[in-house]
């Protein structure tokens, strides 16, 4: 078949650090791989890292969070677990309860305890069904 063009991909099916060209100067939300969830506005990147201004980290913990003031964030590409933009309009609408941090601070350390907990039961039933322990997960 001469004389069509290839099909053509959605810009969502590409992965690479250029389609961060359409989220520079945007708010977004950055998921890292330690857990920690910064908010800010991606200014600059390149293949390994992320700029970004106004950062603030959010804290969940008991159906709450805050939010601490970081202010410019560099962050490394494969620390990135999850990034997306915030949708503008719809940001004030959260429903959750903003705190301090020394409140959220002891229900956030109960939460841990509980998934660490949950976590050496989980492990305790896979070793039962005969898989292998690979360790400590560390936080």
């Amino acid at each position: 078949m001469e004389g069509t063009d290839p099909p053509t991909l959605p810009p969502q099916m590409f992965t690479t650090s250029a389609q961060l060209l359409d989220l520079t100067d945007k708010k977004l939300m950055i998921t890292l791989r330690d857990g920690k969830k910064m908010i800010g506005v991606l200014r600059a990147w390149d293949q390994a890292n992320l700029v970004i201004q106004n950062t603030t980290e959010r804290i969940f913990a008991g159906g709450m969070y805050c939010d601490i003031p970081r202010g410019i964030y560099i962050v490394r590409g494969e620390n990135v677990l999850l990034l997306g933009e915030i949708d503008l309009d719809r940001e004030d609408d959260i429903a959750i309860p903003c705190r301090s941090r020394e409140e959220l601070l002891p229900l956030q350390n109960l939460e841990a305890a509980e998934t660490k907990r949950r976590d050496r039961v989980h492990r305790k039933k896979l070793r039962a069904l005969g898989f292998e322990d690979e360790g400590e997960i560390l936080h």
